[in-house]
Parts: C-alpha cells; sequence; structure tokens
C-alpha cells in the first residue's frame, strides 16, 4: 500500500499524524504530509510513501478519520 496527501486540500487538523506518527506529520507550512524513508515530508502525489504492512490499519483508520478527505491510498 502506498499513501499521499493533496496539501491544497489539507485543513491542519493533525488527525492523521495523531493516528499514525510513524506515516505522517505536520510540516512547518502548516499542513499534513506523509512521511518518506529518508525522513523528509513528501509534497502530493509524486512522493507517495510505501506503508508498512502493520501500519496499514492506522493509515485507513487516519483516511477515514480526515475531515479533509485530503488522505488517498493506492495499492
Amino acid at each position: 500500500m502506498k499513501v499521499w496527501i493533496d496539501q491544497d486540500l489539507c485543513s491542519a487538523d493533525g488527525l492523521c499524524s495523531d493516528t499514525c506518527p510513524a506515516v505522517f506529520a505536520m510540516g512547518d507550512d502548516g499542513v499534513a504530509h506523509v512521511l518518506l524513508p529518508d525522513g523528509t515530508l513528501g509534497d502530493g502525489r509524486e512522493d507517495m510513501a510505501l506503508v508498512a504492512p502493520e501500519r496499514e490499519r492506522d493509515v485507513l483508520d487516519a483516511k477515514a478519520d480526515c475531515p479533509a478527505d485530503c488522505i488517498f491510498v493506492e495499492d
């Protein structure tokens, strides 16, 4: 599973980073990003993060709870 966030849609609630801090983080720009393997923050669809199997449930929970519907999951 891969995940990315559309920063243009993000409402900066931070629920994703609270639910799954291993995959999501709030950036200095005030919106959520995925964490990339090198520790940097992803920026949009070009920067999809590969989700470890043990984190998939948390990512899906974060997606379901996102009030802005800005989290996108791809297989």
